[in-house]
């Protein structure tokens, strides 16, 4: 990391330069890992804010939470032998299995992946 520095009057001052990279909306979990990051990990959150490395990280662990729910609940269906057929049959239930499913892979996608202390890929 290489800053350069510019004095006003007695005072040394960071050259920053605002990024302009136009990085795409985050979603539910990188919001939710922006705000841990914030929260209880100020200063990785100040670094990776300073270094241009902060919503590059954000993108990748909303993307990465993303598609482990999705395969999650997925499984979790199958295993449980939740099918089309009983979404035609008996929609209600299908809804509230499909909720249940996607509340538990949640829980364990969040505790994995949003809330872990590192920023390197969990390898949990």
């Amino acid at each position: 990391m290489n800053i350069t520095y510019t004095k006003k009057g007695d005072f040394y001052y960071p050259d920053l330069v605002y990024s302009k990279n136009d990085y795409p909306p985050l979603g539910k979990y990188g919001m939710l890992r922006k705000t841990y990051l914030q929260e209880h990990r100020k200063a990785l959150y100040s670094k990776m804010l300073l270094c241009d490395e902060l919503w590059p990280h954000l993108l990748e662990v909303d993307e990465q939470a993303h598609a482990m729910v999705e395969m999650m609940v997925t499984q979790m269906a199958k295993t449980e032998g939740v099918t089309e057929s009983l979404k035609s049959t008996d929609p209600l239930r299908w809804v509230g299995l499909m909720n249940n499913f996607k509340s538990a892979a949640e829980e364990i996608i969040l505790r994995k992946v949003v809330y872990r202390a590192s920023c390197t890929p969990s390898s949990d």
